[in-house]
């Protein structure tokens, strides 16, 4: 075993060894998709407050309009219809279930990036069996994060 953790340390001191070379493909994979993934809740959190907030405004105009006099009626009725559109867009594209899920996307690959990072600062302690162990919970990782990411498309 000490023998096994000789010979890996030296692989990993002189050269980029496959473990190392995998480990840090899935490291740029995890930050990549974090990114997207925090540009995602940004968007879907502006989308949200932009059809929502304009759709609020609108109806409680409608409302003021309608009852203020008979003459106000149909620029009531129109602000009422373009109140309901916007409610309609922001029901139709959820966007603040897409936020969520983003978000839960978004921790999914961080964690996978955190494994990562500690494992390349372990990699040259641990021995062969000790860094296959750990190499296959990060990319048991990796397979739940891509499968929370599918989960927030699939259900958008």
């Amino acid at each position: 075993m000490t023998e096994d953790n000789t010979q890996h340390q030296g692989e990993s001191q002189g050269q980029v060894t496959p473990v190392r070379a995998e480990i840090e493909r899935v490291l740029a994979e995890a930050e990549r998709r974090e990114r997207g993934a925090h540009q995602l809740v940004r968007f879907w959190g502006v989308m949200n407050v932009g059809l929502g907030f304009p759709a609020a405004v609108l109806a409680g105009l409608s409302g003021a309009a309608g009852l203020s006099s008979p003459q106000a009626r149909v620029p009531a009725a129109l602000l009422a219809l373009i109140a309901a559109g916007f409610s309609a867009g922001a029901g139709f594209l959820r966007s603040d279930v897409r936020r969520t899920e983003n978000r839960r996307t978004r921790l999914a690959w961080a964690e996978v990036e955190a494994e990562a990072r500690l494992l390349l600062t372990q990699e040259s302690q641990l021995d062969r069996e000790a860094l296959q162990e750990a190499v296959r919970n990060l990319l048991d990782g990796r397979t739940r994060a891509i499968g929370t990411s599918l989960g927030g498309q699939t259900t958008s």
